[in-house]
């Protein structure tokens, strides 16, 4: 028999809040994480702003790795898996000598490295490059980054499954532990605001130019955002043993991909996903209490996304909001906000927000989408949904702990 898995520490670097209390505060709160871009010269795009998390010093969450020597989707990953470990409150000593691992998602991992790469090539060919800047392009160093921070002997993988990816590692470290491969797992995702994915997705005609308003009828689309989401997972028999708080149980996942279109989402294929999702929890659709939406705020996922639940759920739809109303599109990072989302949920009975929201969409029928104030309730089983370009659908489905 699989083991049970549960989530007990939670590590959030985000645009509105550092840290479990602080996030979940900035979600009741509904507060806005959009600002001004800082990180890059944006002053020849039309659109200019984003999710930054301000004020970020990697000195002040890590202890083992050198930030300088690591890029900025490295530290973030780093110093929120610094961040559950500390929430989760189990002894670091005692993670190190145990069967433990990470598994990190991301889109970009570290672009930033790469466009100052190419910055010095055009300037002054291959011989200008900085050593130091090559060693940091590898998108494997995201999770290496976990591992050394932490001191972890166990697999070190990064996922780069686009805007689904941390979904898929929650996905994978919660069956590692299920299957007694792994004691204990840091999941989750990190990614920065840079300037390849704005202009990305600015070209795409996905942006919108200064407010994310998922399901709302005159949403326009989305905006970048950055951070690091990390859980701590472990078994429930080990978080009863040490006394441990338990956010939430990770009851199962699923995981398709259509590979239809490069960007248009499949209603169809994200329908089968949920089904997946459903059958690897062991539930049926009427006994999910909430839905943390993929939610980007873009005319075409949040169409398929409403065509996808409908099918699913039917005519009455269980409360459907997103968060990227507030963080913006943190990317491979952004399903791990959204567990961190559904846990907080769980454990402080509520429902976070869409904020932006003005004008319900009649194309968008029976969707309750949590407009701009935090709800009360209590929630026994709730959906995390998380897309991505070329079709990769991961769902998660988290759980309170009977």
């Amino acid at each position: 028999m699989k083991r049970r898995v549960v989530i007990t520490g939670l590590g959030p670097i985000s645009s509105i809040g550092t840290g479990a209390d602080a996030f979940a505060e900035g979600l009741r709160e509904g507060r806005s994480g959009i600002s001004p871009i800082s990180s890059f010269d944006a002053s020849g795009f039309p659109y200019r702003m984003a999710g930054e998390v301000s004020g970020f010093v990697p000195a002040d969450h890590v202890r083992r790795i050198r930030p300088k020597e690591w890029g900025r989707s490295s530290q973030f990953a780093a110093a929120a898996a610094r961040l559950a470990v500390q929430d989760a409150d189990i002894d670091p000593q005692q993670l190190a000598a145990a069967r433990a691992g990470s598994c990190i998602g991301t889109t970009g991992g570290e672009a930033k490295a790469i466009e100052l790469l190419a910055e010095q090539e055009v300037a002054g060919g291959f011989e200008s490059w900085q050593p130091e800047l090559a060693r940091q392009v590898p998108s494997s160093r995201l999770a290496a980054a976990v591992n050394r921070e932490l001191g972890l002997t166990g697999e070190a993988l990064t996922i780069s499954t686009a805007c689904s990816a941390s979904n898929y590692a929650l996905g994978y470290a919660y069956a590692a532990i299920a299957a007694d491969d792994a004691d204990y797992m840091i999941a989750g995702g990190a990614e920065g605001v840079y300037r390849w994915s704005h202009a990305g997705f600015y070209r795409l005609g996905a942006m919108t130019e200064e407010r994310c308003a998922p399901f709302d009828r005159d949403r326009a689309g989305m905006l970048t955002g950055e951070g690091g989401a990390a859980l701590f997972l472990e078994s429930l028999d080990s978080a009863q043993r040490r006394g441990a708080r338990i956010y939430a149980e990770v009851l199962g996942y699923g995981l398709n991909c259509d590979a239809g279109h490069m960007v248009a989402p499949d209603s169809s294929s994200i329908a089968a996903c949920m089904r997946r999702a459903h059958r690897s929890a062991g539930i049926e659709a009427d006994q999910v209490d909430y839905i943390c939406a993929h939610g980007t705020g873009t005319p075409a996922n949040d169409a398929a996304e409403t065509r996808a639940v409908r099918e699913i759920f039917g005519d009455t739809p269980p409360p459907i909001s997103s968060v990227k109303s507030m963080l913006g599109h943190t990317m491979g990072a952004a399903s791990g906000f959204g567990a961190i989302a559904c846990a907080l949920g769980i454990a402080g009975g509520f429902i976070p927000p869409t904020i932006n929201f003005s004008n319900p969409d009649p194309q968008l029928p029976a969707i309750d989408p949590v407009p701009n104030t935090a709800r009360p309730a209590r929630l026994r089983v709730v959906q995390n949904n998380g897309f991505a370009f070329g079709g990769n659908n991961a769902i998660t489905i988290l759980g309170e702990v009977a």
